[in-house]
């Protein structure tokens, strides 16, 4: 792997989760879309008087991106 840019890897495996996320989308009531949901329930709000942040992070994990980031690393190692 020498020579490989691991920005390339990140983008490639990115776009595998991405992709397939789409497609377990596109097929609801198929074994694709079946997976687990993790991250806060409500967000954390931080009231300044001036400014408000609200900091959220939900991550859907199927087995549709699964398929998908196992295809972008195979497809890497061939580039």
């Amino acid at each position: 792997m020498k020579g490989k840019n691991n920005w390339a890897c990140f983008l490639m495996i990115l776009s595998g989760i991405v992709i397939g996320g789409f497609i377990g989308s596109l097929f609801p009531d198929t074994f694709l879309n079946y997976g687990q949901t993790f991250g806060m329930d409500s967000p954390f709000v931080l009231n300044l008087g001036i400014l408000v942040f609200t900091f959220g992070l939900n991550v859907k994990i199927t087995m549709a991106s699964i398929i998908g980031i196992v295809i972008a690393i195979i497809i890497y190692r061939f580039l």
